[in-house]
């Protein structure tokens, strides 16, 4: 049987929006959002392999960008959709970009936010490749032990609200250690977009959590290389929909009722 990403459909009106999640988070940090995002589009949150409930394939190929990308046109297909929107946080922004120029057809617009990974320049890409054997045979060999080591596990999290950070907490404790490996290993030095965001040509929007200091050159050569790029800075540090929950569903809302009306 062929593995395929967990989604599930929220109530909502009005098109399709494809939510994806970040590295070690789950669905669950998008529950300050569904209902915002409800009352302009159809909320369909989409789970990274070993993330959630989607599961963890022994199959290595399936954690490149493309097999991903694979993956979202599969979903779009099963909802009957003709067109959809797309929104990718963190790890998966450079997954829905990468949708977005392979499938422009499909894409009525997408956004996204703060993404080292989605915008490495090839100094960062080589140091992940360098490292990404021995820090994915780690996780494979410590498990969770491992796992709450990383950086960016939301143990380390000091601005979520504390009922965000509780539930990410109770779903990161079911992380698939094989699927964090593969995708430390697979995804995230692959993830870069670099080479075709000046080509992106459906209307794009950077929701930008400003107090995030790392990101703020990355931000930069977006708006400086990214072609149809909105940007909207935000009060937040990097988990913009968490952080600022109010103005990044006013910065999406208002994106997409501008371009699915």
């Amino acid at each position: 049987m062929t593995d395929r990403l967990a989604y599930t459909v929220h109530p909502g009106r009005g098109p399709y929006l494809a939510l994806m999640h970040g590295f070690l988070s789950s669905a669950r940090q998008w529950q300050q959002n569904l209902k915002a995002l409800g009352e302009v589009c159809t909320p369909v949150t989409i789970e990274l392999w070993g993330h959630g409930q989607s599961p963890a394939p022994n199959n290595i190929a399936s954690y490149q960008p493309m097999a991903y990308i694979a993956q979202l046109e599969q979903i779009r297909q099963a909802l009957n959709a003709e067109q959809w929107l797309l929104c990718g946080y963190s790890l998966s922004a450079g997954l829905t970009i990468r949708y977005a120029h392979h499938h422009p057809q499909r894409v009525i617009a997408h956004l996204f936010t703060n993404s080292a990974s989605g915008f490495a320049d090839p100094a960062q890409i080589s140091t992940w490749q360098q490292d990404a054997a021995a820090t994915a045979g780690r996780i494979l060999d410590k498990g969770h032990a491992a796992i709450e080591r990383i950086a960016v596990h939301p143990r380390f999290a000091k601005r979520l609200p504390p009922e965000i950070r509780a539930v990410l907490l109770e779903d990161a404790a079911n992380l698939s250690p094989r699927g964090v490996a593969h995708t430390m290993q697979h995804t995230t030095p692959n993830a870069s977009v670099r080479d075709i965001a000046a080509a992106n040509s459906r209307p794009a929007l950077l929701c930008f959590g400003r107090l995030e200091k790392r990101f703020a050159a990355y931000q930069q050569w977006a708006a400086e290389h990214m072609d149809n790029l909105q940007i909207s800075a935000l009060d937040a540090g990097h988990a913009v929909n968490m952080e600022d929950s109010a103005g990044f569903n006013k910065s999406a809302c208002a994106f997409i009722r501008q371009h699915s009306a």
